[in-house]
C-alpha cells in the first residue's frame, strides 16, 4: 500500500481470500474490508462496494453474536465506510473505542482511535481525524494498519491520509519529530 502498487496488493489479497482457510470469520471479514479499501484506493469504486458488502455479510452475524467484541466492530466499521454508510461506520468505530478504551488496553486501545481517524478522513471530517492523529503521535501503541503505530513518516507516505494533505495542521504533523520513548516512560508511570 505504501508503494501505491494497488494492483499487486489487490491480486495478493484476492488470492489469500480465495485460497486461505480462515480460522475465524473476523479474520476473513477483516481481509475483505481491507480488499475493499485497496480497490477504492485503486479507483475501483464499484468493486470496492461489492467487496465491502461481502465483508458486511461476513461480519454482521459475528457482531450480532458478540456485540461487546471491539475487534469484531473494527472491520465491520470499515466495511460500512467502504459502502458509504457514514453514520453506521462512525457509530461502530466509536463503539469499538468505548469497548476497549486506551485506559483499559494501552497497546490495542489507541489502534481503535486510529481506525476512527481513518473513517473520519473517508467522510471528510478532517478536523476530528487530525485531532485524533495528534494524540496518537504522542502515544506508544501496537498500531492498527499492518501493526505500525502512527508516525510523521507514516502520515507522509500512507495513501489513506491523502485527503488530509492540503490541511496545514496535518502538514505540521507530518514534519514533527516525535520521541515515543518519552511517551512510553510517561505511560509506564501512570
Amino acid at each position: 500500500r505504501l508503494e501505491r502498487n494497488y494492483s499487486e496488493a489487490i491480486r495478493l489479497l484476492q488470492t489469500r481470500i480465495a485460497q486461505f482457510h480462515f480460522d475465524s470469520q473476523e479474520n476473513k471479514g477483516y481481509d475483505q474490508a481491507a480488499l475493499a479499501f485497496l480497490q477504492s484506493l485503486a479507483g475501483d469504486k464499484a468493486g470496492a462496494k461489492i467487496t465491502a458488502a461481502q465483508a458486511r455479510s461476513t461480519l454482521e452475524p459475528l457482531y450480532r453474536d458478540q456485540p461487546d467484541n471491539a475487534l469484531a466492530a473494527v472491520p465491520l466499521s470499515l466495511a460500512y465506510a467502504a459502502m458509504g454508510e457514514k453514520d453506521s461506520a462512525l457509530k461502530l468505530a466509536e463503539r469499538a473505542i468505548m469497548l476497549m478504551p486506551r485506559a483499559k488496553d494501552q497497546v490495542d486501545g489507541p489502534s481503535l482511535e486510529e481506525n476512527l481517524a481513518f473513517i473520519q478522513t473517508i467522510f471528510g471530517e478532517n478536523s476530528g481525524a487530525i485531532s485524533t492523529l495528534t494524540r496518537l503521535l504522542q502515544t506508544p501503541y501496537g498500531g492498527w494498519v499492518e501493526s505500525f503505530a502512527v508516525t510523521p513518516a507514516l502520515l507522509r507516505l500512507d495513501p489513506i491520509w491523502d485527503p488530509l494533505r492540503s490541511d496545514p495542521t496535518f502538514q505540521k504533523l507530518c514534519e514533527e519529530k516525535i520521541d515515543k520513548s518519552t511517551a512510553v516512560q510517561k505511560a509506564a508511570t501512570q
